[in-house]
């Protein structure tokens, strides 16, 4: 069984296992797991990502698909969490799809999330994105951090900023230090073309914006050794 699989400790202190067919080595899902800034990982103490092919919730049960077929691919979940005694698994597909960018940006999502609803956000990074939204920044990071920045700082200026419940403070800055958390995580991972996130929902956050959130984020939480953070623009023309 899947929970019942061994569960290994990256270099960073963070744990990890997987169970099954996954297609991914285990030097390639410890490189993953490495990537999480080694001063992230005390708020993440009591979580261990099980790496396994398929994920279902079917009501209150979690079942593992131990291959990937058709049929439990169309009934499974990118994640799901689990508490297994003192442990809160988290459990993440990995044949959901071939993309292996797609399973990378799940991983640090979740781990984004993980550590938001453990430790919350950094008030200098609430305060340098509620900024932004004051000066009229183009875009968002997410769905998520869009409706949320309309709340805080609506496009109709006759809304104005005034008013504006803590509630929907919290919930912009949550939702913007989680994704730039999310981001800057998968770039050290792999060569991460900014572009590749956008959707059609929204206006993506224009790319200066972007990379002033993810070098606060990278000051907070360096890179461990043996990753490395840049931000490159293309040049025109």
């Amino acid at each position: 069984m899947a929970t019942h699989s061994t569960i290994a400790t990256a270099p960073n202190g963070l744990r990890f296992t997987s169970w099954a067919e996954t297609r991914i080595s285990h030097a390639e899902m410890e490189h993953l797991v490495g990537a999480v800034p080694r001063i992230l990982v005390p708020a993440l103490a009591d979580r261990c990502y099980y790496f396994v092919p398929l994920v279902i919730a079917e009501g209150d049960q979690l079942l593992v698909a131990s291959a990937h077929t058709e049929d439990a691919a169309e009934r499974a979940s990118c994640h799901r969490d689990l508490s297994l005694g003192p442990i809160r698994a988290v459990f993440l597909s990995a044949r959901l799809t071939d993309d292996r960018f797609g399973l990378t940006f799940e991983f640090c999502i979740n781990v984004a999330h993980n550590f938001v609803d453990s430790v919350g956000v950094p008030a200098s990074f609430g305060e340098l994105v509620r900024s932004q939204a004051q000066a009229g920044v183009r875009g968002e990071t997410s769905r998520d951090a869009w409706d949320a920045r309309r709340k805080v700082h609506p496009v109709d200026a006759e809304a104005g900023g005034d008013g504006v419940s803590e509630r929907a403070l919290k919930e912009y800055a949550e939702a913007t230090f989680t994704d730039a958390l999310a981001i800057y995580m998968l770039s050290l991972v792999t060569d991460l073309d900014y572009h590749d996130l956008r959707e059609r929902e929204y206006p993506l956050l224009a790319a200066p914006s972007l990379a002033e959130r993810l070098r606060h984020v990278a000051q907070l939480f360096p890179p461990n050794d043996g990753y490395e953070f840049l931000i490159r623009y293309r040049r025109k023309g």
